[in-house]
């Protein structure tokens, strides 16, 4: 049985007591990590989120305080009153291993059976049993350091924008379903039967209208949901950093957002992020690092070697050339002895990106070894060993198709070379980069029309727009993604104000007037009253905190997360729900669809 606290407090917490604190009386609480009874003495590390205290009981000390203690297990709840000494045999692994605490006085708050997993550091186990008892796993020291720096985190962000005159403003959460993007979560209405509301994906729409309404500079600490089939690192509901800003060009919203980075890190990490952060067209990041996200940590960059092979007799190069695709290759430093068993296997790894085979040339101190060597003439051999900057012991991947699959199974390959040689395996640095200039437009070739690569807001480049009518893929969007160690942190664009130019874009996607203003005639209505140039960018919140904690598992950093099929093993949602609430929303449920 637990006991109640009968007015006792408490006066300092576990792991704030230091060598000045010798002497004082104090009443700590928290929850036994370990205990050792060694006859006369018995010493119990008592835990909370503060860190650790040594408690000595001896039956010198207080006797009634030393039999209660002996019936302490780990992880009960306890309550200690007694006085700071300094310890005989100092811990220098702790902050406060200087000192103990000698209990007079001992309150077992509640009891606690066996936990199914270990309450400690670095724990090693299946992350479905953490997840089912996710309060235990977040009792773990290292767990609650990182939502620790997860709350100074937030701290940090509101200082900093109400520094810099910005509003922090709440936007719905039971919205209208407006399709364009990721799936929607739905929530049924009782009083408009047959209807719905629409989680929000994000607060695009609500923060454009809050431009429109004179509230220049706005940001927010958001929820997001969307029901998307679950990758690495995404969570059915997730947290961002949502900014919008009145009277901006592109380079306004950048500045404010480096400045953002740069007091997060050193307020956060005491790292210094230099700035301004170093841009890069969208066109550069693709041909150089076969992504969007280019992770700048290491070289392998890609390069373009069609017009030295351009005239090759072999046939494979001829036909991706022919077919208007490219040759293009990647060189690896000190890796010319890498096994052929190796190189099978990379050859796999660029089949899982469409691409048909991967040529290689392994420039040896005995010579050029390649199996494509007999297809190409010495003088085009020594060209690309010249094209690549290759020297003796470098290894040359090379691939042929078209340009797409060229640059994506490039720019995988280039991040498997990075992980398969531990390239990156004691590199702490923060990499940051800006991408500019994306298509404003994609070809979708299942629905025969064009679509936004980034939402049907943004605003094209202005030396662009004259191609929205004969060639829009050509156009360039006023969009920016901040990028670190190749992982997309946040992303934005300068918005379309400009009603005309509105309705050229929905034109260009495919909508009809009369579909463009069901879907978000809310907003279109407000354009009509003059909505100021804007433009904005969100961060994924989670994913900065991922990088300020060093884990590379998003469900590390979200206190209550789902697993990789959305389900949450603690709770069993989702789950069903009784007849009668589904009668009330005029809903029903086929039980063989369950």
């Amino acid at each position: 049985m637990g006991e109640a606290l009968l007015g006792l407090k408490r006066t300092i917490m576990c792991g704030e007591l230091r060598e000045s604190n010798i002497d004082n009386n104090v009443t700590v609480m928290g929850w036994v990590q370990r205990k050792r009874n060694l006859g006369g003495l018995i010493f119990v590390d008592l835990r909370d989120r503060t860190g650790i205290l040594q408690v000595v009981f001896g039956e010198e000390i207080d006797k009634e305080a030393f039999l209660k203690a002996d019936t302490i297990r780990s992880e009960y709840c306890i309550a200690v009153t007694g006085k700071i000494v300094r310890r005989e045999s100092p811990n220098n692994n702790i902050p406060t291993g200087l000192v103990e605490l000698k209990g007079n006085n001992v309150k077992i708050l509640s009891e606690s059976e066996t936990t199914p997993i270990y309450i400690k550091e670095n724990l090693d186990a299946s992350e479905n049993i953490r997840m089912k008892y996710r309060y235990l796993d977040l009792r773990r020291p290292d767990m609650q350091k990182i939502f620790m720096i997860r709350h100074k985190t937030a701290k940090v962000i509101r200082d900093y924008f109400d520094e810099n005159s910005f509003l922090e403003l709440e936007t719905p959460i039971l919205t209208k379903s407006t399709p364009e993007g990721a799936r929607d979560y739905l929530v049924p209405s009782r009083n408009y039967p047959g209807m719905f509301y629409a989680l929000p994906q994000s607060p695009q729409l609500f923060k454009q209208l809050l431009m429109v309404s004179g509230f220049d500079r706005y940001f927010q600490i958001v929820k997001c949901f969307r029901d998307e089939d679950l990758r690495a690192n995404r969570q059915p509901e997730f947290t961002q950093v949502d900014i919008e800003m009145s009277f901006v060009e592109q380079d306004d919203v950048i500045s404010i957002n480096e400045g953002l980075i740069k007091k997060v890190f050193k307020d956060v990490l005491d790292v210094d992020v230099e700035t301004p952060i170093k841009r890069m067209p969208y066109k550069e990041a693709m041909e150089k690092y076969g992504s969007d996200k280019p992770d700048l940590r290491f070289g392998m960059e890609i390069t373009n070697i069609t017009d030295v092979v351009l005239n090759s007799e072999f046939k494979v190069f001829k036909d991706a050339v022919e077919n208007g695709g490219s040759i293009r290759a990647i060189k690896v430093d000190n890796c010319a002895n890498m096994g052929r068993k190796d190189l099978d296997r990379l050859g796999e790894f660029v089949k899982t990106y469409k691409a048909k085979g991967l040529a290689w040339i392994a420039y040896k101190e005995d010579g050029i070894k390649s199996p494509i060597s007999k297809f190409l003439k010495e003088e085009e051999m020594q060209q690309i060993i010249s094209r690549m900057d290759a020297k003796v012991g470098d290894l040359i991947l090379i691939l042929s198709d078209s340009n797409k699959v060229v640059l994506q199974a490039l720019g995988a390959l280039r991040l498997e070379l990075a992980k398969k040689l531990e390239i990156l395996k004691d590199n702490n640095e923060f990499n940051f980069v800006w991408v500019t200039e994306f298509p404003l437009v994609s070809y979708n070739e299942e629905e025969n029309r064009y679509q936004a690569e980034h939402h049907p807001f943004t605003a094209p480049m202005d030396e662009d727009i004259e191609y929205l009518d004969t060639d829009p893929s050509r156009v360039r969007a006023k969009a920016y993604d901040i990028v670190l160690n190749g992982e997309e942190l946040g992303g934005g664009s300068i918005r379309i104000h400009d009603s005309s130019l509105q309705e050229k874009m929905f034109n260009v996607l495919g909508f009809t007037k009369e579909k463009a203003w069901e879907r978000f005639g809310f907003l279109l209505e407000a354009f009509k009253f003059g909505p100021p140039p804007h433009g904005g960018l969100a961060f994924g919140f989670d994913r900065l905190i991922m990088f300020l904690t060093g884990t590379d598992n998003i469900k590390d950093v979200i206190a209550f997360p789902k697993n990789q099929n959305a389900f949450d093993p603690m709770t069993e949602a989702p789950n069903i729900v009784d007849i009668n609430q589904l009668k009330e929303l005029g809903l029903k449920v086929d039980v063989k669809d369950i």
